[in-house]
């Protein structure tokens, strides 16, 4: 980075299948956030298409829902916003490939054009759904260097370390999380929909639900850990609200190379936050300094299969876990 840059984490309740419903979201959210001077706007996975409700869609249905990267419909609206407010923007949906795999897939248009992609790494909702094998580290028009994992990809330290060894100063991490199913007493678990239901008449209960340890609770055990040891400026973005069977949990937040929340939101609604980044920060991270002092010739075990290997799907749905 060679100077500020002022970004955006948008959080919001998409409508399954609904793209252009979803789409005219993403529209009022770019416009509010160029009137603002942002930058770079980052929106949750598969906001687009909706997320958790693609578990029940048959191969057809997601066929039919899927579209291609890049010429597709809504990739080719992202790239008209893009150029139209000057804002680079991430958001989600599901991609039919040209080999016709599905992927759940990250498009990132910016303002000059150009467009780019990360298909998630780790994908799970769909048996049909394939996970991607690239890691997406790319320039931007903003004098920053932009990397991109989504919603499971940051559980993953390693992933998170590849990023920023590539040169990421700023990581968008789209998400949809909270409130789900575990069987874990300590991680997560499901948000009453009545509360969600009741958010208007009393704000404050779903609210401390939501900044809980369903919610941003959880997040805090590990979410600030991959900016700090990474030297990284973060942005969250997250679904909020109904998602299929689900309450998806919001707190979409900024958090900059020290793991320190710039501005967060814990909103029972559509929300955004923004914040200035600072490059003066990146290089005196401890993040960075200890990236400095690593050995590379110790960690080949890292890249040696062990056996306890699974498949993230497998994983995922084995009794519920996340």
């Amino acid at each position: 980075m060679k100077r500020n840059v002022r970004v955006a984490a948008v959080q919001f309740e998409h409508a399954p299948g609904d793209k252009q419903a979803n789409l005219d979201k993403i529209h009022d959210f770019v416009n509010r956030a160029a009137q603002g001077g942002v930058e770079i706007i980052a929106f949750p996975e598969c906001c687009i298409t909706g997320y958790w409700f693609l578990r029940h869609l048959s191969r057809a249905k997601l066929v039919e829902l899927a579209e291609p990267v890049f010429d597709g419909p809504s990739s080719q609206v992202l790239v008209s916003l893009a150029t139209e407010y000057n804002v680079t923007i991430g958001a989600g949906l599901v991609e039919l490939a040209e080999d016709q795999h599905l992927y759940n897939t990250y498009v990132v248009a910016m303002p000059n054009g150009d467009c780019r992609r990360h298909r998630k790494l780790h994908a799970f909702v769909s048996e049909f759904i394939s996970s991607g094998s690239e890691f997406t580290v790319f320039d931007t028009p903003h004098d920053c260097r932009i990397g991109v994992l989504t919603c499971y990809d940051n559980n993953i330290g390693e992933n998170v370390r590849i990023a920023a060894l590539q040169g990421a100063e700023i990581l968008l991490a789209p998400h949809q999380t909270g409130g789900c199913k575990s069987p874990d007493p300590h991680t997560m678990g499901l948000v009453d929909r009545a509360l969600w239901e009741d958010r208007h008449n009393n704000p404050g209960v779903i609210e401390e639900e939501l900044r809980g340890p369903k919610g941003r609770g959880w997040l805090m055990r590990w979410l600030p850990t991959r900016a700090h040891d990474n030297g990284v400026y973060l942005v969250f973005s997250n679904g909020v609200g109904v998602d299929d069977d689900e309450i998806r949990t919001g707190n979409a937040m900024i958090i900059d190379p020290y793991g320190r929340i710039l501005v967060e939101t814990w909103k029972a609604g559509d929300d955004m936050v923004v914040a200035d980044l600072n490059p003066e920060l990146l290089d005196v991270s401890t993040g960075r300094r200890w990236i400095r002092t690593r050995r590379p010739e110790l960690y080949t075990p890292l890249a040696v299969l062990t056996g306890v290997e699974r498949d993230t799907r497998e994983v995922r749905f084995d009794g519920e876990g996340v």
